[in-house]
């Protein structure tokens, strides 16, 4: 059977970070408050010139690179975002351009914080029945464009960056072995999008609008849904907490975090944790994090890889794959 196997990761983030002590100078907030309530000590903050379109396209770049691939390689390109350049044409149009692409087809996908599990849902859909060989996966944000700076339960939590991966159509033997994606797990309930979301738009208020988030309800829902889909993947393959190798989650919050990963009996040493440097990306935090994991050495050629998110909606979900 086709598997959808990783053959490249890249990432890409601001120049400019702005640490909790630096927020303090903003909001009536304290660095203690912000690591023992979210783990976070920073975030990087898109400035002049730096764009969801721009940050996907050097995340791009570093994955084609270490893919030993170009742009003529691909067939298709979707990317992740809440927070698109324009309202349209799609950012993954803007990028398809800016590297050079002239084929093939491009698009973006808005799951908020699940955007990313849903893009590799959709790129290895496409792979699998044949309508895409190679598909670049972006995820990529500039959400403090979004964020009412004078509401400090939100703005310290959110951050600017893009991470991506390549998919190719390898083919596989149909066991868990296999490299590629093994199984996917998408979920969605509407019921809950008063507790997180943007109060503007083009077809409502006419602007781009703010974040608002009810935090005690989100919290609430997180562990739940996430153990939920990953528990599903377990079901889909026949496969345990014991097998995975890496956990890398959606990077919300630590201790949501910690909590799933006690709940499902996996390791705090076999989870990947970002959220202390880039804070909460949205569907760019899976593909930062897998960037940084992949990196240093720490995910290697052969790993079970869990991946999670759960974002506004609300929608949630998971991916297995064998890196």
């Amino acid at each position: 059977m086709i598997r959808s196997v990783v053959r490249g990761f890249g990432a890409a983030l601001p120049k400019r970070v702005m640490t909790n002590k630096e927020m303090e100078s903003k909001v009536d907030t304290s660095d203690e408050w912000i690591v023992q309530r979210t783990g976070i000590r920073q975030r990087y903050i898109a400035g002049e010139g730096e764009t969801t379109a721009s940050l996907g396209e050097s995340a791009a770049r570093a994955a084609l690179a270490r893919a030993d691939l170009t742009a003529d390689d691909l067939d298709l390109i979707i990317v992740a975002t809440s927070t698109p350049d324009n309202t349209f044409p799609a950012t993954a149009v803007n990028i398809q351009n800016r590297l050079g692409m002239r084929h093939g087809a491009a698009f973006d996908l808005q799951a908020v914080c699940s955007g990313f599990v849903y893009a590799v849902t959709t790129a290895d859909a496409y792979i699998r029945c044949g309508l895409a060989r190679r598909a670049l996966v972006i995820g990529a944000e500039t959400f403090s464009r979004i964020l009412d700076w004078s509401d400090r339960t939100t703005c310290v939590l959110f951050g600017d960056g893009a991470g991506a991966i390549i998919l190719e159509a390898q083919e596989g033997a149909g066991t868990n072995a296999d490299r590629g994606v093994l199984t996917a797990q998408l979920r969605s309930d509407g019921i809950h999008g008063d507790k997180l979301y943007v109060d503007g738009g083009p077809s409502t208020t006419g602007t781009v609008g703010h974040l608002r988030m009810e935090g005690r309800e989100v919290f609430k829902h997180a562990v739940g849904m996430i153990t939920d889909v990953i528990e599903a993947a377990f079901e889909a393959t026949g496969t345990t907490a014991d097998d995975v190798d890496w956990l890398v989650p959606h990077q919300a919050n630590r201790r949501i975090i910690d909590g799933s990963a006690k709940k499902l009996g996996i390791p705090l040493d076999k989870v990947v944790v970002t959220v202390d440097v880039h804070g909460n990306t949205s569907a760019a935090s899976i593909p930062l994090a897998l960037d940084t994991a992949a990196a240093d050495g720490r995910i290697k050629k052969g790993d079970l890889v869990m991946l999670e998110a759960m974002g506004g909606g609300f929608t949630w979900g998971s991916v297995l794959i064998r890196w």
